[in-house]
């Protein structure tokens, strides 16, 4: 593969969406404009519906640091769709305002794309940091396929890690805004991703992704019921596979018991286990079913491992 120059190689416009977290925010932006790839690099803010507040940093040659007030609905979809509007380059990459890059995640990634013209996106191995973890995940293989998103969220392909082209984004359309509270909207995407080509992965560790044991969605069980329910609705290749539409319903059903929805969680795990005994979830769902742990008790636990539910 050959080496990229500051004469050849293209320039990148990358996207933070915030709501303003100082400190994660910096470290981001400030790992991006350092990176070691020798094209220009715009650097795109999107602050959601809060005020702008810039950051103290020194602006490398080569790169360019602007702000922008999300203009779509409020949420990480919105603030993407926004950033993706204001990029200026055909090249386009996604960094989550707490998780920040190692310096040659551009340059291995680009290389990747410019060798791989059928891909539809980049992608490459990430490391979960966090109290109490520090653990590589890396992928076995050089490709993620659609098929391979329909039977695996394939957690490995994060949003942090994703670079594709304008012409791509085009094609598969933006983040959607519709999804219930936006949970999910990064594997909904992925899967339109993966029907215009597959995902080519470097397999070195270039993200750091913050693991610190909870998200925006922790306990908001019923936007988790409601957004999954919606994903298997719309993208209806998901029925394919009877594996990744038992894990589907498997984590709809830890949600509904969760939420002490149980009469409908054992419903939904009868589904499942029509589908795949072998379902993971059910083992992790009966226990909150019976009141034996609380959904979040158990996310604590496999979190400390490094998985989700």
């Amino acid at each position: 593969m050959a080496d990229l120059d500051r004469a050849t190689c293209a320039p990148v416009s990358v996207v933070v969406a915030t709501r303003d977290r100082p400190g994660l925010l910096e470290r981001a932006v400030g790992a991006i404009l350092g990176q070691d790839y020798p094209g220009e690099v715009e650097c795109v803010v999107v602050y959601d519906h809060t005020d702008i507040r810039p950051l103290e940093l020194p602006v490398p040659p080569g790169r360019v640091l602007r702000y922008v007030t999300n203009t779509h609905s409020r949420g990480l979809p919105g603030g993407r769709n926004t950033g993706a509007a204001e990029a200026r380059h055909d090249l386009i990459a996604f960094c989550d305002d707490d998780d920040h890059w190692l310096p040659g995640k551009l340059r291995r990634q680009v290389e990747l794309l410019a060798a791989r013209p059928e891909a539809a996106a980049a992608s490459c191995a990430i490391r979960l940091e966090g109290p109490g973890i520090a653990k590589d995940r890396r992928l076995d293989r050089t490709e993620v396929t659609l098929a391979d998103f329909v039977e695996d969220r394939v957690m490995e392909v994060h949003s942090s890690t994703l670079l594709l082209r304008r012409s791509t984004w085009d094609a598969v359309g933006p983040v959607d805004e519709e999804l219930p509270g936006g949970y999910g909207e990064d594997y909904e995407w992925l899967l339109r991703i993966a029907a215009h080509g597959p995902v080519a992965v470097v397999p070195e560790v270039l993200v750091a992704v913050d693991w610190h044991g909870g998200s925006f969605f922790f306990g908001r069980w019923a936007v988790i019921v409601e957004a999954t329910r919606y994903l298997i609705d719309k993208h209806p290749e998901l029925a394919g596979s009877r594996t990744g539409l038992a894990r589907l319903h498997g984590q709809i059903a830890f949600a509904l018991a969760s939420g002490r929805r149980r009469r409908e969680a054992v419903r939904e795990l009868g589904r499942v286990l029509r589908l795949n005994p072998r379902e993971k979830r059910v083992l992790v769902t009966v226990p909150v079913v019976l009141g034996l742990l609380s959904g979040e008790r158990v996310l604590r636990l496999a979190q400390r491992t490094g998985r989700g539910v």
